[in-house]
């Protein structure tokens, strides 16, 4: 398989897995619901206006800026992808790129276009392509699902300013767009030397030119 169709075929995987699991939770789920897989994983539907992790900033200017920068950085991860494709590196650093890329695609969908095709999920079930809309253009909110509370306890009483609080790891609700950028980083990290190639050279370079 060539490493074009390769990227093709990874973005296009991934972002419908990514957007079929949205609509599922989305049309069968009403918010704060969660269905128990395992002690230490759940299905627990949440909406989130900001960034991963559920971080918000700026009310709805913050929001715009956000999905606005989003855009722009896919733009930049596009010609990043196929200028690596053009460089024919190892295959893992092409699916880390387009991981990266289909998780920001991800992501922007919900914030987009979810506000104009969904109604809420407070209380009810959501209806895509609903009459009455809950939000506006750009002003969507992103799905999240997936939670791994593996322990919860109290933390020992010498950790400085949380000790002795109720704590639990994971505490985070993530969807697979989030996963895949995670996945995706670390694919870059594993493979650096083929993702980063010309800065190592230069690094090395510049540390061989200041023993001399």
């Amino acid at each position: 398989m060539s490493k074009k169709n390769l990227a093709i075929l990874t973005v296009l995987f991934t972002i419908i897995l990514d957007q079929a699991l949205k609509i599922y939770i989305k049309t069968n789920f009403v918010l704060g619901e969660e269905v128990l897989i395992f002690d230490w994983f759940k299905i627990h539907f949440v909406e989130n206006n900001g960034m991963a992790m559920g971080f918000e900033f700026g009310g709805k200017t913050g929001k715009l800026f956000l999905t606005l920068f989003r855009l722009v950085a896919v733009s930049a991860i596009i010609f990043w992808l196929i200028g690596n494709i053009k460089r024919k590196v190892h295959n893992a650093v092409i699916v880390g790129i387009s991981l990266i890329f289909s998780g920001a695609v991800g992501n922007i969908i919900d914030s987009v276009f979810y506000g104009v095709i969904f109604d809420d999920s407070d209380y009810k079930v959501a209806t895509l392509f609903a009459d009455e809309p809950y939000g506006n253009l750009f002003y969507g909110k992103v799905v999240d699902m997936f939670y791994f509370p593996i322990w919860t306890g109290n933390l020992p009483d010498w950790i400085p300013f949380v000790g002795g609080d109720l704590f639990t790891f994971f505490q985070y609700i993530f969807n697979p767009a989030d996963s895949y950028i995670t996945i995706g980083v670390a694919l870059l990290f594993i493979f650096s030397k083929h993702a980063f190639p010309k800065e190592e050279k230069d690094v090395k370079e510049f540390t061989e030119e200041h023993k001399k």
